[in-house]
């Protein structure tokens, strides 16, 4: 086909091409300068003008005329506004499977049914096999009609680990701790749990979100924040002056002297009970080589110690006050009471007495 020539009767035409271009503009103003013109086939010439209208930069009024042949008028084919190359064009047109984008589903809105979609497969059919089911129904969940395919559940994960809830965001940068050890973190269950989990922490930025265990903020259990530097200076040590502690030197300097004689008393030996007297043997003594003061008879000074035999029931037996007598511990048969004298039932216990008749000995009480 030979190629298509200049046509001087269709390229002449530019003032018919101008007017077609007005009456189709809402404002003659709209219709710039002449662009010039292009051949589009035999007999077949475009005229172009550049559009001044506000919104349309870079495009173009085209008006496309056209003659019979042999014929010296030209004739309106078609008159539109097309975008040339500079233009400010629109997205390209997609289907609303497509088109569609996170956030654009607000309350009350509800997507058309998608039986073929791939990002999701048929669930568990129940077996009958109580062990099989119970993993696939109560620890997978896969007992609905459609669960999450591979394809599905690596998009999700593919699209969690690269947004801002990843170890690249601005804040996981930041953070000093990851969450794979923080407290608050709560694992996903099945594979996903192996790199997502949900943040549990109400101060978080991520609360109730899923964040990768390789993302941070700083709200982590286990970190803590440093005091920040300042420039003023420590502050001196206050010293209270106005509070006084009132203390009496009398009290203080009696009670070493009360201490003492408490403990004094309670060293003072203290007469033995009968209960502390062990019972002697039911075999009457030999009192024969041992003087024994009675207290009853007074002509005993007189007697000697072979005029009478003196029996074991007729003589009061003193207490012995020099020794401690062991509860457990039996006197021997044969071993007679100690010439002291009876202690008094007032008084005190004498705790070193050699002899009998000396005076018995108290520690002055102190003042």
């Amino acid at each position: 086909m030979p190629a298509a020539t200049k046509d001087a009767v269709l390229g002449s035409a530019v003032d018919l091409a101008r007017a077609v271009a007005v009456d189709l503009a809402e404002d003659p103003s709209d219709v710039g300068e002449y662009l010039g013109l292009v051949v589009e086939g035999e007999r077949l010439v475009s005229h172009r003008f550049a559009s001044a209208a506000r919104g349309y930069r870079g495009w173009e009024w085209t008006v496309t005329v056209a003659r019979v042949p042999r014929g010296r008028t030209a004739t309106v084919c078609e008159a539109e506004l097309l975008p040339g190359p500079d233009a400010v064009l629109g997205q390209a047109w997609l289907p609303w499977s497509e088109r569609i984008r996170p956030g654009d589903i607000g309350p009350g809105d509800v997507l058309p049914f998608k039986a073929d979609d791939p990002r999701l497969e048929p669930g568990w059919t129940p077996t009958g096999d109580p062990e099989l089911d119970d993993v696939a129904i109560d620890e997978l969940a896969l007992a609905r009609i459609r669960v999450l395919s591979p394809q599905g559940r690596d998009e999700a994960a593919e699209r969690w680990y690269r947004g801002p809830h990843g170890p690249t965001s601005a804040g996981a940068l930041a953070s000093a701790a990851a969450c794979g050890s923080c407290g608050f973190l709560v694992p996903l269950q099945g594979s996903l749990g192996t790199v997502f989990g949900v943040c549990a922490n109400q101060w978080s930025p991520d609360d109730g979100t899923v964040v990768s265990v390789d993302h941070g903020c700083g709200a982590h259990s286990e970190t803590d924040s440093e005091a920040p530097p300042t420039d003023w200076p420590a502050a001196d040590p206050l010293i209270d002056e106005l509070s006084l502690e009132l203390v009496n030197l009398t009290e203080s300097s009696a009670a070493p002297a009360k201490t003492t004689e408490a403990t004094v008393a309670d060293e003072a030996p203290t007469a033995p009970t009968d209960a502390d007297v062990p019972t002697e043997p039911t075999e009457p003594r030999e009192p024969a080589d041992t003087a024994i003061e009675a207290t009853t008879a007074p002509d005993e000074t007189d007697a000697a110690p072979g005029d009478a035999e003196v029996t074991p029931d007729e003589v009061e037996v003193a207490p012995v006050a020099d020794a401690a007598v062991e509860p457990d511990a039996a006197p021997e048969p044969d071993a007679a009471p100690e010439p002291d004298a009876a202690p008094e039932p007032d008084a005190a216990p004498e705790p070193d007495v050699s002899d009998a008749d000396q005076p018995a000995t108290r520690p002055d009480p102190e003042p």
